[in-house]
């Protein structure tokens, strides 16, 4: 009888597997920071800006504030958005595109996880501001990468002012 109990008992330890939780970070999204193109070291919120992807006719945020997390096409090494200030004044709405260029590395977390993709700013020409009307019209003045690994969301990876 005993060796039958410890034989279950050794069945059942060893049958026991790790928990399936997914506690490492998974693919981050590009940080961006505001700031007064004036006094870059002020930083400045934005008002009622409406996020779009390309492609898209939902906005993926109307925002205010001087802080903000964008995800990365984890299918393209390209990701265009338009950034559109004051989206709720038709008076004073300014829309900006910004393509952003990178390239991708798929990285394996764990078998709960998956994978997780880590983007690279291109090294020429990561940011590309527009206008949607005229350059004139432009409201983003200057953009400026702090790092230019994405791999998590604790740093701002981007300023950007106006």
């Amino acid at each position: 009888m005993k060796k039958i109990f410890l034989l279950l008992v050794l069945f059942s330890l060893l049958s026991c597997e790790k928990d399936d939780i997914c506690a490492e970070d998974t693919t981050s999204k590009l940080v961006i920071e505001f700031y007064n193109n004036d006094d870059r070291t002020e930083l400045r919120s934005v008002s009622n800006m409406k996020v779009i992807a390309d492609g898209e006719t939902d906005s993926l945020i109307v925002f205010t504030g001087n802080k903000l997390s964008i995800p990365l096409r984890i299918t393209a090494d390209q990701t265009k958005y338009s950034f559109t200030i004051n989206s709720t004044d038709t008076t004073f709405a300014n829309e900006d595109l910004i393509e952003i260029n990178y390239s991708r590395e798929d990285i394996y977390v764990s078998r709960a996880c998956g994978y997780k993709t880590v983007f690279e700013l291109a090294s020429t020409n990561p940011f590309v501001a527009s206008d949607a009307v005229s350059i004139a019209n432009q409201w983003i003045k200057d953009i400026d990468i702090e790092t230019t690994t994405i791999d998590n969301e604790n740093e701002v990876h981007v300023k950007i002012y106006f």
